[in-house]
């Protein structure tokens, strides 16, 4: 079995900064994408923050570039994404996402973090 564990988040000032952190424990062959999303209300869709591909390529959409940067530790199959600049719209629960692989054979399984809240206010 696998698991995502996020670890970060918070209350902060407009303009400040957060990171999260995601590691992935368990049965692990290779991971490829990893992402980060969030829900910034309850019954709202999950949008993509941030994504990073094996080899390090990142992606982000308009609302998040040039203020968060994800990177990635193949090492302790773990992601971390610094957000900078934050503005009060980028209020919502985080949810970490990976897809991974658990045997050489075996076919890739999206796994999701349990989320972590970040809260934009004065």
């Amino acid at each position: 079995q696998v698991q995502l564990v996020e670890s970060g988040g918070g209350l902060v000032q407009p303009g400040g900064s957060l990171s999260l952190s995601c590691a992935a424990s368990g049965t692990i062959y290779s991971i490829a994408a990893m992402a980060w999303y969030r829900r910034r209300a309850p019954g709202k869709r999950r949008e993509l923050v941030a994504e990073v591909s094996s080899g390090g390529s990142p992606n982000y959409p308009d609302s998040a570039k040039g203020r968060f940067t994800i990177s990635r530790d193949n090492t302790k199959n773990a992601v971390t994404l610094q957000m900078n600049s934050l503005k009060p719209e980028d209020t919502g629960t985080y949810y970490c996402n990976a897809l991974i692989r658990s045997t050489s054979s075996g076919n890739r399984v999206e796994y999701w973090g349990q989320g972590t809240q970040v809260t934009v206010s004065s």
